[in-house]
């Protein structure tokens, strides 16, 4: 955590790997939190603020060097149909930020000495819709009115002083293409993270077309994949890097899969510690998990990571 963090986080991308944190829901849940709400944790901003608190804390003490905020599914239009007015949206938007750094002040107070850093998230349009479009892409509007949808939020996130965006979960490349327009000239780095599926986008594009995207934004700082199964990460991993000369980042989902229609999560995990390894070889400078990663994996990829 950094007063003037922001190139400071470039800084620390540019000597060594970091290590991203898991996925927020689960831990939320595993907490006793209901999150059947189409806010998802985003409502526990307003309704439970401590709770957010204490997950990005226990990830902190797991081993992680950076905390994604719960804003992911924080928006101003899905805020508004929960009967809350635009300032008050932006109020929950900025308290994102600082819910992520209380729990580094807290942590570094218990006696964790490294570095740490807070990502504020931007989910896509579809996380919004709370319908599953998030892992489909192709929602009808075009690059001009997803970028009108995204700008306002990333204005107030990044009026919170992140030390970097986390434009997460991106399916389409055409909604890249509208994330990359607005995190123009506000002053903090980004990073782009796809949602795949094998060698494409969850829209079908392939990802050297969806990467190249990123390869001239100076504003990006890193480029990979999110929220897909590790077992689709390290062909991304590599081609991330060599279209881009980015460092790349990196965290999966456990490797079960999400059903929309149920609302659950089915299957076995796949997503294993000694996997992080092959990835930091191949260009992942950033190493975490996603849904279903616990404080456990983290501190499994921590411990691999700075062994290696």
């Amino acid at each position: 955590m950094n007063s003037d963090s922001t190139p400071a986080f470039a800084d620390a991308l540019s000597s060594g790997t970091l290590v991203l944190d898991g996925g927020m829901s689960n831990q939320l849940e595993a907490a006793g939190h209901d999150l059947g709400d189409s806010l998802w944790s985003a409502r526990l901003l307003a309704d439970r603020p401590g709770a957010i608190v204490e997950a990005h804390l226990a990830y902190y003490e797991a081993g992680a060097d950076v905390a994604i905020t719960s804003s992911y599914q924080a928006t101003f239009e899905g805020f508004a149909r929960r009967g809350v007015p635009r300032e008050r949206g932006a109020e929950l938007l900025g308290l994102s930020v600082e819910s992520a750094r209380e729990a580094a002040r807290r942590a570094q107070a218990k006696g964790v000495t490294r570095p740490l850093w807070v990502a504020a998230s931007v989910g896509p349009y579809g996380a919004m819709l709370a319908d599953g479009s998030e892992y489909r892409g192709r929602y009808g509007l075009s690059v001009a009115e997803l970028e009108r949808f995204h700008l306002p939020r990333l204005e107030v996130l990044a009026a919170a002083a992140p030390d970097v965006l986390a434009l997460e979960t991106v399916p389409d490349a055409d909604e890249a293409r509208a994330l990359l327009r607005a995190v123009r000239g506000l002053g903090v780095p980004a990073w782009l993270s796809y949602s795949v599926a094998g060698d494409r986008t969850r829209a079908g594009q392939p990802l050297e077309e969806a990467f190249a995207l990123a390869a001239e934004a100076d504003e990006v700082i890193a480029v990979g994949v999110n929220c897909c199964a590790p077992a689709d990460v390290d062909a991304a991993v590599a081609t991330a890097a060599r279209v881009t000369g980015k460092p790349v980042v990196v965290y999966p989902n456990s490797g079960e899969t999400w059903d929309a229609a149920a609302r659950s999560w089915t299957g076995s995990s796949t997503f294993t510690a000694a996997q992080v390894g092959g990835w930091e070889r191949a260009g992942a400078r950033l190493i975490g998990g996603c849904c279903r990663v616990g404080p456990e994996a983290i501190t499994g990829i921590a411990s691999a990571l700075r062994a290696a």
